[in-house]
Order: structure tokens, then sequence, then C-alpha cells
């Protein structure tokens, strides 16, 4: 078990730093949409599921991605009140403030036995909210930042690693039930802003998580197809299937603007 957590812990720390650091310059360089679709990736969250296929089994995956659905909705509502706090304050107010909300709808949900009509319910609610919502903070552009210094990047993976590091420490350290919310933290959300918006501002930033807000659902898509289809078919193709869809709906977003795009330019 303390085997399975520290490679967890280290396999997240790698992986969730080199998503943020790689949408931070995509942002820099081609703006917060295809940044925000690198983000709602499932990278960081896959090795998890790996480990726990490892350690528990096809039916705890399931089990795992029905409760993770739900969970994904608050992730979406942290988004939206960080959205709209950026707009006016630092990123410690910003990113407070919304995982504060988070947490308490995080506390809310786990008290909830979730049956999939449920969890698929509430997202369509949930969504249905915002992404309007983000749409009013998703225009923002990003102006050019200062002249990369050399431990640029590398200060860049160090911060998303210790973000992911004590959070999950923090878990261990405190129990099951703050491990548990622990895992389910948006720490590459929370790295992000932490990097972003001291760079580029609060509404460049903010902007950058918006337009992640509809590449959520592909999450959502792989999130259901996991827990029906991990004991029929095993975890591994499952999760090969799950982030497949993942990828699959975000690369369908890009293909989707890039189409609006060349219209409006009469391309």
């Amino acid at each position: 078990m303390d085997f399975l957590f520290w490679a967890l812990l280290i396999m997240k720390m790698l992986t969730s730093a080199a998503i943020v650091v790689a949408a931070s310059l995509v942002v820099e360089r081609s703006g917060p949409f295809l940044g925000a679709m690198i983000v709602t990736l499932p990278i960081s969250a896959g090795p998890a599921y790996a480990f726990l296929a490892v350690d528990h089994g096809s039916d705890f995956i399931a089990a795992s991605a029905l409760v993770g659905l739900p969970v994904s909705a608050a992730t979406v509502v942290y988004m939206v009140v960080y959205a709209a706090a950026a707009q006016r304050f630092g990123v410690l107010a910003s990113v407070g403030s919304a995982l504060s909300i988070w947490a308490i709808s995080i506390a809310i949900i786990l008290k909830a036995q979730w049956s999939l009509g449920g969890a698929l319910a509430l997202n369509m609610a949930v969504y249905a909210l915002a992404i309007p919502l983000a749409r009013r903070f998703s225009a923002a552009g990003v102006r050019v930042a200062s002249k990369k210094r050399a431990w640029d990047v590398p200060f860049r993976a160090a911060l998303v690693m210790s973000v992911v590091g004590v959070t999950l420490v923090a878990g261990r350290v405190f129990g099951p039930s703050i491990a548990a919310a622990a895992a389910l933290a948006p720490v590459v959300l929370i790295s992000m802003a932490l990097i972003l918006q001291p760079r580029i501002g609060g509404a460049a930033a903010a902007s950058v998580v918006a337009n992640g807000v509809p590449g959520m659902l592909g999450f959502v898509g792989a999130l259901s197809l996991l827990h029906l289809w991990a004991m029929r078919l095993g975890a591994v193709v499952a999760l090969i299937l799950a982030l497949a869809v993942s990828i699959g709906w975000n690369a369908s977003l890009i293909a989707l603007r890039r189409w609006r795009l060349r219209n409006r330019a009469g391309i």
C-alpha cells in the first residue's frame, strides 16, 4: 500500500507538471483555447486509475468512475467560480474562493449515494449553467508575457509538483476523508492559475479555465464509459477507451473551432 501511494504520488507529480507546463507554454504562444484543451485531458487522472486497477481490480475502477462523475461536476463549479473571481481579485484570492466552493460541493457530493442516472443528471444541470457563464469569460486575449528566463520552465514544473505533492501527502497525513478529497482536488487547474495569472493577468488566465469547461464534457463521457465497461472489458481496455473518448472529444472541439474561424474569415 505504501509503495502504491508513493508510486502514484510521483506519477501524478510528473504527469501534472508535464501537462501544466506544456499548456502554459501553449497559452502564451497560441492562446487560451488550445491550452484549455490540454489541461482538460485526463492525463493526470489516467495514471491514478491505472494504479488503482492494479491494486483493486475492475470492479473498484467501475465504482470509482461512478464517484468521479459528480466530482467532475464540482470541478466545473470550481472553474466557473475561479473565472469570475479572477476578473477582480489576485491569484490567491481567486483560487482560494473557488477552492472553498469546490470543497463545499465535494462535502455535499460525497455524502450522497450516486447512481449513474443521478450523476449524469447532476452534470447536465451544472453544464447547463456553467457553459453560458464560462462563455462570458472565455474571449479575453493573452498579452505577450515578459521574456522567459532559463529557469522559467523548471520553476513551473517544480511549482506544479509541489502543489500536487503537498495536496496528496496532506491527505495521507490527515486521514481517509481528507485523502479522498485531496485525491480529487483540481490540482492541474490550481497550478495553471498559480503560474498564469501573475504572468498574463486575471482575465486572460480566467479565459484559459473558462475555455476548458466544454472540454470537461469529454471527461464525463470517459468516466461513464469506464463505469459501464470496466467489468465487461477489463480495466486496461476500458481505460484505453476512456482516454480515447476524452482525447477524441477535445480534438473535435478543436476541429469545430477551426471550422468556425474559417467560415468567419470566408476561407
